[in-house]
């Protein structure tokens, strides 16, 4: 029996690959253990309990950034995280270590090398984090959900597996790409109360919401009306009330829906011909996997990395990018048209996005785990 400990934490990004890439495993290979290594303060306390896995805590050990009393204790308190991660791996015989990134995937590599047993590492982002970086010095195997992201098994082996997807999205991107999206379109669109026969356009931040997107998209009502198309806007939780009072002073718009959240997004996927949306790499992977034309408004913070994680997609022109400071409604209006009004020109931008995307690469990652599983 081999033992694989599953690293990854802190948000959805993270855990949801894990949890992908996990479940593909014990498929393969029931008789395996699968343990899981998070932070007590991320979510998945509450992801992998439900998902049926058993999770393993160790503190959170942020880099500091800057000369502070946290930047005082950080050596000890990262030796310890390593220490116990060596204690777990001792203790449970640990086989292999596959790690997706975020703060508890650092004192795992570190303490995989010194016990010295295989890593194999995933990198969900076009712009690698820090973690991933340490640990592609040594990794065995490094995989990529794109195939533009700057990182390299120094020793070992790259390849790009796409991002590791499970459960409906998964089971919606199989369907569209075999041709069989009406059943699923005439279900989610019951759902959720659209009608599957207009042009649906899906808004989305994410569970956050995007304040620009929300202030910017409400603006062009009357133009999807005119075109008798439907909306379904995901303002973001707590956030709706200012759209909804947006366009009760505009009008009547009977095909405008509004929802601050929707847990289950393989139904507004379903539903949706286009999207508008944030470009967090989880994102981007799942609206080309299941082959939707995307308008992306990057997130205006950090290094670039969301614009990048569009960039395949875009560069095969199965999305449009338009930068957060640059977002008007006649941009938007300019960058939609085509795609309500043309469907054909819709379908090939959505064949493009397709043709980027993979619904592989959970399978793909465990083909590769397999050769380095002792």
């Amino acid at each position: 029996m081999t033992t694989v400990l599953f690293a990854g934490g802190g948000s959805a990004g993270h855990v949801n690959p894990l949890l992908a890439t996990a479940h593909t495993y014990l498929q393969r290979h029931p008789d395996d253990e699968v343990i899981c290594l998070g932070v007590a303060s991320g979510l998945e306390t509450q992801l992998v309990p439900a998902a049926g896995f058993e999770l393993v805590t160790i503190p959170k050990v942020p880099l500091p950034r800057r000369p502070n009393w946290a930047a005082v204790q950080f050596p000890r308190k990262f030796a310890a995280a390593i220490s116990q991660v060596r204690e777990l791996i001792r203790t449970r015989n640990i086989d292999l270590v596959v790690g997706f990134g975020g703060y508890v995937s650092t004192p795992a590599y570190l303490a995989a090398l010194r016990e010295h047993i295989p890593v194999a590492i995933h990198e969900q982002n076009a712009r690698p984090g820090y973690a991933n970086r340490l640990g592609a010095r040594r990794a065995e195997l490094v995989a990529l959900t794109f195939a533009s992201t700057p990182l390299q098994a120094k020793r070992g082996r790259t390849v790009v597996t796409g991002l590791p997807l499970a459960g409906p999205i998964l089971d919606l991107a199989c369907r569209r790409r075999a041709g069989d999206q009406a059943w699923a379109r005439t279900q989610a669109a019951t759902a959720l109360g659209l009608n599957p026969t207009l042009t649906t356009i899906v808004i989305t931040g994410g569970s956050l919401g995007a304040q620009s997107l929300n202030r910017t998209l409400v603006e062009l009502a009357d133009d999807f009306q005119a075109h008798n198309a439907q909306v379904l806007h995901l303002t973001g939780q707590g956030k709706d009330a200012q759209v909804r009072a947006e366009l009760e002073r505009r009008g009547t718009y009977p095909h405008y829906h509004v929802r601050d959240y929707l847990p289950d997004m393989h139904l507004a996927y379903a539903a949706a011909d286009m999207v508008v949306c944030r470009a967090g790499a989880g994102t981007v992977a799942e609206l080309s996997a299941v082959g939707l034309p995307a308008l992306y408004v990057p997130l205006p913070i950090g290094n670039g990395e969301q614009a990048k994680n569009a960039a395949d997609v875009i560069a095969a022109k199965g999305g449009k990018l338009l930068d957060d400071d640059q977002l008007t409604a006649a941009r938007v209006r300019h960058a939609l048209t085509e795609w309500i009004t043309d469907a054909e020109i819709r379908e090939t931008t959505a064949q493009r996005a397709a043709s980027v995307g993979s619904v592989q690469g959970a399978r793909t990652l465990v083909d590769e785990l397999e050769k380095i599983r002792p």
